[in-house]
């Protein structure tokens, strides 16, 4: 038996939330076109016949411009850590650029690094063979394969090269356990996932959320969640709730159907709309929304 961690990393949009989602074949991570969706390290757990393999989730790499910015940098250098190997993952259509090949020659040095080269169904043949050659360059790839993290294809072979760098080992995680994140860090998420999806311009980048009330019923299966949408401006409050309370709605919905997919049973969801001023700048503000900034470096 083999287990041990895999770091997912890459720039954002690569698709390192969809890759992980479809290698657990559980939603463990939000997806959205978006850059910089990912804020934590979220670990998914995935079992073979003879492996457990548990993956880390990393926000996308990126110059930080904000405390938040900084702490999900500093989640990508605690990922990379005591790991046992790296799949850096790499959007096809975009090829191999200078951030790309910093990761892969500086960051990456001396560590077991397979790059998934993601959206292979979205280029031409002669654009794909065209990357592969680029990314032969790089003596410390042990292996390129190409996939569609949306459609979850070669995801096997995927698994098979990272395979090669686990120790032996017994199981760290039961077999029914697919990621370390609680219901209720999940529904901050999701809850955040239909605001980035629904919202635009400027305003997802500074919409966070923070569940108060995460309770099932005892009488009956219905679960009782009320959280806040936190964003930074007055302006922006304006815009999430929409005209008549709309947009608010529409969030509501969207996520409420995600919850009761995730938690099984009726979902009673109610959000209200905060304004926090800077937050993002914000350690006390960021810890009250989740984020473990208690080793936040300046």
């Amino acid at each position: 038996m083999k287990s041990g961690f895999i770091c997912i990393a890459g720039m954002p949009n690569a698709g390192k939330s969809t890759l992980i989602n479809a290698l657990v074949g559980e939603k463990v991570a939000i997806v959205s076109w978006r850059p910089q969706t990912t804020r934590n390290k979220i670990l998914g757990v995935v079992n073979t016949d003879d492996a457990q393999i548990v993956f880390i989730d990393t926000p996308g790499i990126h110059q930080a411009k904000n405390k938040l910015g900084k702490y999900m940098m500093q989640s990508v250098a605690s990922g990379l850590k005591d790991v046992d190997g790296v799949i850096y993952v790499l959007d096809a259509a975009k090829g191999v650029r200078e951030e790309d090949e910093h990761f892969l020659t500086e960051k990456a040095a001396g560590r077991n690094v397979v790059v998934a080269l993601n959206k292979q169904d979205a280029v031409t043949r002669e654009t794909l063979f065209s990357v592969l050659e680029r990314l032969n360059a790089f003596g410390g790839v042990k292996a390129v394969v190409p996939i569609s993290a949306k459609k979850g294809e070669n995801l096997e072979p995927l698994l098979a090269e990272v395979g090669k760098f686990l120790p032996e080992g017994e199981k760290m995680y039961p077999d029914d356990m697919y990621t370390d994140r609680t219901m209720r860090f999940m529904a901050a998420e999701i809850i955040r996932e239909k605001a980035l999806y629904l919202l635009d311009k400027e305003v997802p980048y500074g919409i966070g959320v923070h569940i108060n009330k995460f309770e099932l019923r005892e009488d009956k299966p219905i679960y009782d969640i009320d959280a806040d949408v936190v964003c930074e401006k007055q302006s922006h409050k304006a815009i999430v709730i929409g005209k008549g309370g709309e947009m608010l709605k529409r969030i509501s919905t969207a996520a409420r159907q995600d919850l009761e997919e995730l938690t099984g049973c009726k979902v009673f969801l109610t959000l209200y709309v905060r304004v926090k001023a800077e937050w993002r700048d914000s350690d006390y503000l960021m810890r009250e929304l989740g984020y473990d900034v208690k080793d936040l470096k300046d």
